[in-house]
């Protein structure tokens, strides 16, 4: 699944730096991307970051579900492989989440991409 062409795809999925309160939610560790391609509340935030998190979503798996069916797969090894993407995009610092469930947060010198997206 991890060789699907998701370069220019990427290119398409919102991220959560859109405005400055998902931007400040971000470094202060509220948010995160997740290992299923979709961005998870980590901490306290405000019920508008909640609202951004939850558009970013929808149309994550809009776009998801789209690559799916043109591919022939699900949605979620779609999501899994964006996620793959999407946490080599993690910043030291910030928040990010495995499928354990966990939240943890990039320290310096560490990836948040798990070793299965290597």
């Amino acid at each position: 699944m991890r060789t699907l062409p998701l370069i220019v795809f990427l290119l398409a999925v919102p991220a959560a730096a859109q405005t400055p309160a998902l931007d400040a939610a971000r470094a202060a560790g509220m948010i995160g991307e997740r290992y299923d391609g979709y961005i998870g509340v980590s901490g306290p935030a405000s019920a508008a970051v909640r609202n951004q998190v939850a558009t970013i979503n929808i149309q994550r798996r809009s776009l998801y579900s789209r690559l799916a069916a043109s591919k022939g797969v699900s949605p979620q090894d779609v999501g899994i492989t964006a996620g793959c993407q999407l946490l080599g995009r993690v910043g030291v610092g910030e928040a990010y989440m495995w499928a354990d469930g966990a939240w943890r947060r990039v320290a310096p010198g560490r990836s948040a991409v798990p070793d299965y997206c290597r």
